[in-house]
């Protein structure tokens, strides 16, 4: 299946939003619309940290295991994701790059590396499904950052 991503300007710093994205739990705050139950593992930060939480995506509900399995801050995060009991695996990866004018361009990319014959044969409609949930995520992604510099500053 064909890789989906999405992007978005933030603000804020490469460094800032790499701080705040090494930081698994804070995914929750930004990705609880359609992930729940997020119940985490390993260290804080970093690689190896990760979470098993419940995905609802098009009416279905799934476990998923994330895991951080590189770090290159400030510029890069991958995950590595499971689930449907092994049958669908998948990477999803922020970059983050610096905008001229400030601020950073944050992008997610969801590459499967497998999935299972349900995703291939609906693949338009998991692609949508999948993009239509994680543009949402970068918008409260953005959101989530604001408020999380701002307290810090204070």
């Amino acid at each position: 299946m064909k890789p989906v991503t999405v992007s978005i300007d933030v603000a804020q710093t490469p460094e800032q939003v790499y701080d705040f994205l090494d930081v698994m739990a804070h995914h929750e705050r930004f990705t609880d619309h359609y992930l729940t139950g997020w119940r985490y593992r390993g260290p804080r930060r970093g690689v190896g940290s990760g979470a098993t939480v419940t995905a609802a995506l098009g009416g279905v509900r799934t476990d998923v295991t994330i895991e951080v399995v590189e770090a290159e801050a400030p510029r890069r995060i991958v995950e590595r994701n499971v689930s449907a009991a092994g049958r669908r695996q998948a990477r999803g990866t922020y970059l983050i790059d610096p905008l001229p004018a400030g601020g950073s361009r944050v992008s997610f990319t969801y590459t499967w590396a497998r999935a299972p014959l349900a995703d291939r044969l609906l693949a338009p409609v998991v692609r949508t499904t999948m993009r239509r949930a994680n543009r949402t995520v970068m918008r409260r992604l953005a959101t989530e950052l604001a408020h999380h510099v701002r307290a810090a500053g204070s």
